[in-house]
């Protein structure tokens, strides 16, 4: 018995070994495959009998083996030339789908994780991988806005489809009104000349209009007073007038004291926490900032030089669509000719409490299995999860040196394990020799 089970062992050592250089083979066939997670065999001896000290005889029992997938195991991260290659600079999956699961726009796309992926739009808007893997992500409300997603759950992810020739603009919602005016124009020998100015605005169609401004020095006494007049071009409709009274005290001198509605003697929509004046033009609120009360940073007087280089707004016009941006936190961002950006999808990072109990899959891709336990979807950067790296790849975890150490290892293995089952060859022929 004991010769046959040598006999037994020296098989399982060829097999153990055998599936050890499948591993290793795959490794080194994938050291240049972007997020390839090494494969490992651990060995495991077997015991026949009981397994207790002291007996007369001895049965060899083998060894088994098991291979693993260490998918926590990443590699190094590889700058690349490309917005869309996406990699994750610590813990945490891309949620992907299959290329027919691309066409399901319901919620039921089959979840897969990718380690990293180079995305590129497809003929029909989908942002693809070369293997077609579609990203998923779920869309953001018309201002660019994340709506609240349940985290455990699919249903709300989309996948990420592109309008290759939209337009789109941003209307404006607030207007930093930083002028600087001239003190020397509130006194007694000024021409009191108002001063006259147009502030441009897109309005909910992406169109540009214009809100004229007048500001009007009231000649002393009182000094550092002026009234300000605003009117809406188009329809020459009044948005409001405005008293607006300066500090002169030291420290202070130059900022705004009160602003009271010229009409109705109250503050009118002027917010002074918030140091705006909330306009209606038609339909669309504006918020036209003139600073708050002793504070610089809006409308100021000072010195005898008058400077509107402080004029600015949050909107732009239709724009075409020229290329695409991720953050760190996953917002995808389209980026349009007329220079401003607007969020599309927000990438949540898929991660599971085992990763290495992850079923893989082709093309660098796992699947979400009872060994793993449930997937959550966080935010970039929140709980256990890293951020989002643009212009990235993550190359193999395959260490080449290493593999073929083990190679080296496997090899004399292999070889010892054979020379077992000759040696026991040798000593069946001596057995049967006996008779002769």
């Amino acid at each position: 018995m004991s010769i046959s089970s040598s006999m037994n062992a020296g098989v399982a050592g060829l097999r153990a070994n055998a599936t050890r250089l499948a591993t290793i083979s795959d490794n080194i066939a994938n050291s240049a495959t972007h997020g390839y997670r090494r494969a490992q065999t651990s060995f495991h001896s077997m015991v026949v009998g009981n397994g207790m000290a002291g007996q007369g005889s001895f049965a060899a029992g083998g060894v088994r083996t098991t291979t693993l997938r260490q998918v926590d195991q990443g590699g190094s991260l590889l700058g690349t030339q490309n917005a869309t290659d996406i990699a994750l600079s610590g813990r945490g999956f891309l949620p992907v789908t299959t290329e027919l699961g691309a066409q399901l726009q319901d919620g039921s796309a089959p979840l897969l994780l990718a380690t990293t992926g180079s995305f590129r739009q497809d003929a029909n808007g989908f942002m693809r991988d070369s293997s077609g893997n579609t990203l998923l992500g779920w869309p953001a409300n018309l201002d660019g806005t994340i709506p609240a997603h349940a985290r455990d759950s699919t249903a709300t992810l989309r996948p990420i489809r592109i309008e290759v020739n939209q337009q789109a603009f941003s209307e404006t919602t607030r207007v930093n009104f930083g002028v600087n005016l001239p003190a020397s124009a509130t006194q007694a020998t000024a021409s009191g000349e108002p001063l006259r100015m147009s502030v441009e605005f897109f309005n909910s169609l992406g169109l540009a209009e214009m809100i004229d401004v007048e500001l009007r020095p009231n000649i002393g006494p009182p000094e550092n007073t002026w009234r300000m007049n605003l009117e809406h071009v188009p329809t020459g409709a009044t948005l409001g007038n405005y008293d607006l009274v300066f500090d002169d005290t030291p420290g202070q001198g130059g900022t705004l004291a009160a602003v009271t509605d010229a009409l109705g003697g109250g503050v009118g929509n002027y917010d002074p926490d918030a140091g705006t004046i909330r306009l209606d033009v038609g339909a669309q609120q504006i918020d036209f900032f003139i600073g708050r009360y002793a504070e610089t940073g809006g409308l100021a007087q000072k010195g005898t030089s008058f400077s509107p280089a402080g004029i600015e707004q949050n909107g732009s016009g239709a724009g075409n669509l020229v290329g695409l941006m991720i953050d760190a936190k996953g917002n995808l961002d389209a980026v349009y000719d007329q220079g401003f950006r607007q969020t599309l999808y927000r990438i949540p990072i898929v991660d599971v409490p085992n990763p290495n109990g992850l079923t893989a899959l082709n093309s660098q891709t796992f699947q979400v299995s009872r060994d793993s336990g449930s997937f959550f979807l966080w935010d970039a950067g929140d709980g256990p999860v890293g951020e989002f790296v643009g212009f990235s790849l993550q190359e193999s975890a395959t260490d080449v040196a290493a593999e073929l150490t083990g190679l080296i290892q496997t090899q004399r293995a292999y070889s010892s394990n054979a020379k077992v089952i000759q040696t026991v060859d040798e000593i069946f022929q001596e057995t049967t020799n006996i008779k002769r």
